[in-house]
């Protein structure tokens, strides 16, 4: 119910006023059964944005520390995640990728929209990077169309680290949905999770017009923070995790399907 009149009655209404998105190829997105769709990530509003066009509930897999927060701003934080229909994720890897991949196809096989972000966090310099192959894992396995979908000019309506978003029009476009029926049974298959992953970021750039970079995000962002060594390869260990879809979005904020 909290989802439904957020979405329909006060903060959709007004998110369409305020950024008149344009959105192109909507009817890419199946009417009912299960499908994912696979967005690049410029912002944390994309978050916002991208359910907001879609007519159906889409669930996100988000990591688990926003929900775990202390205080009353931590707890309020945990509450609307959870009244938005968002999931907490553990994504320090192994046995915790696979609950996140489960998760995952627990949303698909009840028929749902699952909503991944395949760079695993958000862009640092509004560039395309390299997807995990969680997402093909899932896709694979679960036998369920993948729907690309690009964010357009959502960087500079709330760029990193910027809490406060610019009043500024915005476009989402969902692609055609992505077939890969002719790899099932083969998702164990690192080579095969791979080429299904690269596929899928081929369309996305196509999508976007983003520049590709053969790199992940998150160590990118490491390395730039100047981390050291020993944080920048648990980044490449973690980005290298086949299991992890969820999303490990860099500030709290709201989100409505």
């Amino acid at each position: 119910m909290f989802y439904w009149v957020m979405k329909r009655i006060f903060l959709g209404p007004l998110v369409k006023l305020l950024f008149r998105p344009w959105v192109k190829g909507l009817d890419n997105v199946p009417d009912h059964g299960a499908a994912i769709l696979a967005s690049n990530h410029l912002s944390f509003s994309d978050s916002i944005f991208l359910p907001l066009m879609v007519h159906r509930p889409v669930i996100f897999l988000a990591k688990s520390e926003y929900f775990t927060g202390k205080g009353l701003k931590g707890r309020m934080t945990a509450l609307f995640f959870r009244l938005s229909n968002q999931l907490p994720m553990d994504r320090s890897g192994g046995a915790a990728s696979e609950m996140s991949l489960q998760a995952g196809k627990d949303v698909l096989n009840a028929g749902g929209l699952l909503g991944i972000y395949p760079e695993g966090t958000r862009s640092p310099d509004a560039r395309l990077y390299r997807g995990k192959v969680g997402v093909a894992r899932l896709a694979l396995q679960t036998r369920v169309p993948v729907v690309p979908v690009a964010m357009i000019g959502t960087e500079k309506v709330q760029p990193i680290g910027k809490r406060m978003p610019n009043i500024r029009r915005i476009g989402i476009i969902f692609g055609q949905p992505l077939d890969f029926s002719r790899y099932y049974g083969m998702e164990d298959d690192r080579l095969i999770q791979r080429a299904v992953t690269d596929e899928i970021m081929r369309e996305l750039m196509r999508l976007s017009g983003q520049e590709y970079v053969d790199e992940y995000a998150a160590v990118v962002k490491a390395s730039l923070a100047g981390k050291g060594p020993e944080p920048v390869k648990k980044a490449e260990a973690a980005a290298e995790a086949p299991g992890d879809i969820a999303d490990d979005r860099d500030e709290p904020g709201p989100a409505v399907r």
